[in-house]
């Protein structure tokens, strides 16, 4: 699930970037230079997100960027961030079927077929 909201970055005199989601109260983090802000502006967002859900709050609609106010020295950009990178993992049991053949090579070279199979799902799924 992809989740965008506008966030508001705001230019530190020492330096780097403050940035605030203005739909989501608490939701603020810092960079050293506007990339590194960009890319902590996607984590607290997918953390906060993911902590709503957790909580059973309700998450608020993201606000329309033409809406949302600014002060000297700030500005908006929208910020998107795929919110299933955020969840914690819970490890839940599967069936899979395997020719006896392959299931007995893995076995006589001690693979982990559940760790092969969750690489092999991260890696088609683009995680």
């Amino acid at each position: 699930m992809n989740a965008v909201y506008p966030a508001i970055f705001r230019s530190e005199p020492e330096g780097g970037y403050t940035v605030t989601f203005p739909d989501l109260d608490g939701c603020v983090t810092c960079g050293d230079d506007l990339e590194h802000a960009l890319t902590m502006g996607q984590e607290v967002l997918g953390l906060i997100l993911v902590s709503y859900e957790e909580r059973d709050i309700n998450i608020p609609t993201a606000s329309g960027i033409e809406s949302v106010k600014t002060k000297e020295g700030e500005f908006v950009n929208l910020i998107m961030v795929e919110v299933n990178r955020y969840r914690r993992s819970k490890s839940v049991n599967t069936m899979v079927t395997l020719p006896a053949w392959l299931k007995e090579a893995g076995e006589q070279a001690h693979v982990n077929f559940s760790g092969i199979l969750q690489e092999a799902l991260k890696q088609r799924l683009g995680y």
